[in-house]
């Protein structure tokens, strides 16, 4: 295989988002993040101090979503949402820019609301990603055209203070022609695109729509370091599984590195 299996699991922030979920749900999902080693749990503000106490001495870390899913609180409701996220023991802060202030060409408003919440993680010692929800965006705003856009989000991220850019919620639904809801989410066209408009120090999360192990790789291959996944499970069993069909392979008779040979 081309990456082990700690290099690939530890891209993964292992999802617990959905606007439904139980404290049942939540507790399973933190237990199958310890199980499967992943990097970290994204979770809502309130499961904060409950999955630490789930997840201690696990080496999963803890995030947390602030303003989410669509970044309209104000910026001191962010602040403060992050304060308190931090004191439960958040390690990482998943924000959402604010998608009108951005398309409005507020760039001021944008840089600061990002600042804020980048300085109150960094004070606790956290990390931030800066959603961006790009399913919103293609057609751009304020006078620049949708990848101008985005390379301008890259740019105000950064100087912010942004660990990561991120390209999606996974609940960024846009309304399509036929009257359903869908979204892309993260888009190979995108993450090579946000990766090329920041320096080193910021990295890149995919969000929204990695399903399978050949999807979490590519991302790898893109430079992405980071991806929000609610398939876990399936992606890492495929993970072993081809392993275990690649020994197979090589201890067959008539393979040429023979038994033993992998």
């Amino acid at each position: 295989m081309k990456y082990t299996y700690e290099q690939l699991a530890k891209m993964i922030d292992h999802s617990l988002l959905h606007p439904t979920m139980t404290d049942q749900e939540l507790e399973q999902g933190c237990r199958l993040a310890a199980q499967y080693g992943v990097a970290s749990v994204c979770i809502k503000p309130y499961a904060v101090k409950r999955a630490v106490e789930l997840l201690h001495s696990s080496g999963v870390l803890v995030g947390c979503v602030i303003g989410f899913p669509h970044g309209n609180s104000c910026t001191e409701s962010k602040r403060y949402e992050t304060e308190l996220a931090c004191q439960d023991g958040a390690a990482e802060i998943d924000m959402v820019i604010n998608l009108g202030k951005a398309l409005s060409g507020d760039w001021d408003y944008v840089g600061h609301d990002i600042k804020a919440v980048c300085d109150e993680a960094h004070k606790h010692g956290a990390k931030v990603k800066v959603i961006f929800e790009n399913d919103y965006l293609t057609k751009g705003g304020a006078g620049l055209e949708g990848d101008a856009f985005k390379r301008k989000l890259c740019e105000i991220s950064e100087r912010a203070g942004a660990d990561w850019v991120k390209t999606s919620s996974g609940y960024g639904f846009v309304k399509q022609p036929d009257g359903n809801y869908n979204y892309k989410g993260a888009t190979e066209h995108d993450l090579k695109l946000m990766r090329a408009a920041c320096s080193p120090k910021v990295q890149v999360k995919a969000a929204g729509g990695v399903r399978d192990l050949d999807g979490l790789m590519k991302c790898r291959d893109l430079g992405v370091t980071r991806v929000g996944a609610t398939a876990t499970a399936a992606m890492l069993d495929e993970y072993r599984n081809r392993i275990v069909s690649a020994k197979s392979d090589l201890t067959r008779p008539g393979s040429s590195l023979g038994a033993g040979g992998y």
